[in-house]
């Protein structure tokens, strides 16, 4: 049985286990969409939870508990400036994995973690809206309107 035993080995020591959670976690704050495989996702998605709530807290404190585990200073900064008032009125839930399919090179499993409300997530919404319109304009015969208008 597996009682009161938690996390995610993944094949590694120590040592390469937190080292590579680390980067994850600095990476999905910086770039707020990583692509990884389902295992590390399931175990980087608590870490960044932990992280966006010591921002919210913004105590000295919690700005140097991010930073002794965050790889660079501009991760810290943007989750004490920007993701601490963005997610400011949420309760949890911060983070979403969304599953990609198999790896073309070894049939790993992928999945995508990303920042819930990410500005990132709202282009491809934008992107897909304006897709739709396009294909909508097609099939009645007619070329979209350009935003912006002619001149």
């Amino acid at each position: 049985m597996r009682h009161r035993v938690g996390g995610y080995k993944l094949k590694r020591d120590r040592g390469a286990r937190k080292s590579l959670l680390r980067g994850l976690v600095t990476s999905v704050i910086e770039q707020e969409r990583v692509i990884t495989t389902v295992p590390k996702a399931k175990a980087v998605k608590p870490l960044v939870e932990k992280m966006i709530t010591w921002a919210k807290e913004d105590s000295l404190h919690a700005r140097r508990q991010a930073a002794r585990f965050l790889e660079t200073p501009a991760a810290v900064k943007k989750l004490f400036d920007t993701l601490g008032t963005r997610f400011g009125q949420r309760h949890g839930g911060y983070t979403r994995i969304v599953r990609l399919g198999p790896r073309k090179g070894d049939g790993a499993e992928q999945a995508m973690i990303e920042l819930v409300g990410s500005t990132l997530v709202k282009r491809a919404a934008e992107r897909a809206k304006r897709k739709e319109e396009r294909l909508r304009a097609q099939r009645e015969g007619r070329e979209p309107e350009e935003e912006g208008g002619e001149q």
